[in-house]
């Protein structure tokens, strides 16, 4: 039954969109890894990527639909940076529920490599922002700005830099008999479940692309805001899922690994998907240059992670959180506040 075009529905809309992401991304994840396994491939590649992919659906399928459906590109940009930000404030949660010294301490060193190279792709995404909206170049006769291509591209020489350096995590025995054990319905079944829980969360996105427009009209919020804000929590949840899986399995490194990872997917498949998808003329030329700010502060966070994840041999200096945890949480606030008051 369709809910009324109230506000309380459009609400209920969000909340019930969010939990059908949340419930499928966990077959998602557990087909991902099982999919990496049977194929013999392993999880040092296949299995990080196949999840960064699945855990990055909503925001791609959210992408798409407010392009070519409301026509909303800030809704679509809004909330790829805003899920990055969400994506480190996780890794400052996950700091307050592991309880064996500071999250960050408690990984390999690898995952910096992965840090470094989204702060790079996020950087790429600031120029094309500042280049079109502030230099006011719109490059019209292009169908996607050639600052996108070199997005890309960035993106795929640091898949391949990832892979070289071998820094996308090698999974732990523990997990390994896990997975190996849920691995036993075989191949066929875990790409069904992979490919039915991925259109799920698709249809969902573009569900919760819809209802936060209507929520940004009915509230009178810029859709920047609801985007970076409400879409980018609920798009998020995959990530939210995967990482307190992964510490229930003793696994801390594969949560920071994809958290860091998802970033990387986010600005650099994602958005190029998105810039494909707006016809007539470059993304970057139609979203605000508030998204400006919630990069540099998503390189902030980033930064943040990567000191913490370099600085070895620390202790909690707090039963409940640690510096890098409390850094995080409280720029996630900052960003917020900052956001609502500049859109």
């Amino acid at each position: 039954m369709e809910l009324p075009n109230s506000v309380a529905g459009l609400w209920t809309q969000l909340a019930i969109a969010a939990a059908i992401i949340l419930f499928s991304s966990n077959y998602l994840a557990k087909s991902a890894d099982i999919i990496a396994l049977k194929t013999g491939l392993g999880r040092s590649f296949v299995g990080v990527v196949l999840l960064a992919t699945a855990t990055s659906l909503p925001e791609m399928g959210l992408g798409v639909s407010s392009i070519t459906l409301i026509n909303a590109p800030d809704l679509a940009v809004g909330d790829a940076f805003g899920s990055n930000i969400f994506n480190l404030l996780i890794i400052g949660i996950l700091d307050i529920f592991w309880r064996n010294g500071p999250i960050l301490n408690s990984v390999s060193v690898a995952p910096v490599v992965v840090g470094l190279l989204s702060i790079v792709a996020i950087a790429a995404t600031m120029i094309a922002v500042f280049f079109h909206s502030r230099l006011n170049v719109s490059l019209s006769e292009w169908h996607i700005s050639p600052l996108t291509i070199v997005i890309f591209l960035i993106f795929v020489l640091s898949m391949y830099i990832v892979y070289r350096s071998g820094a996308l995590l090698e999974a732990s025995d523990a997990d390994e008999e896990q997975s190996a054990e849920s691995a036993s319905g075989g191949l066929p079944r875990a790409v069904a479940i992979y490919a039915i829980a991925g259109l799920v969360i698709v249809v969902s996105a573009v569900w919760l692309a819809n209802t936060g427009e209507g929520i940004a009209h009915a509230m009178g919020w810029e859709t920047s805001f609801v985007g970076t804000q409400f879409l980018a929590f609920s798009t998020s949840l995959p990530e939210l899922s995967a990482s307190f899986a992964a510490l229930r399995i003793n696994a801390p490194e594969l949560a920071i690994s994809n958290l860091l990872g998802s970033n990387l997917f986010n600005m650099g498949f994602v958005l190029t998907v998105d810039d494909i998808a707006l016809v007539g003329k470059p993304l970057w030329t139609a979203v605000s240059d508030v998204h400006l700010m919630t990069a540099a502060l998503a390189i902030l966070m980033s930064g943040v992670v990567i000191a913490g994840l370099a600085k070895r041999g620390r202790h909690r200096p707090h039963k409940f959180a640690t510096y890098e945890g409390a850094a995080l949480i409280g720029l996630y606030i900052v960003t917020s506040v900052l956001v609502f008051s500049f859109s």
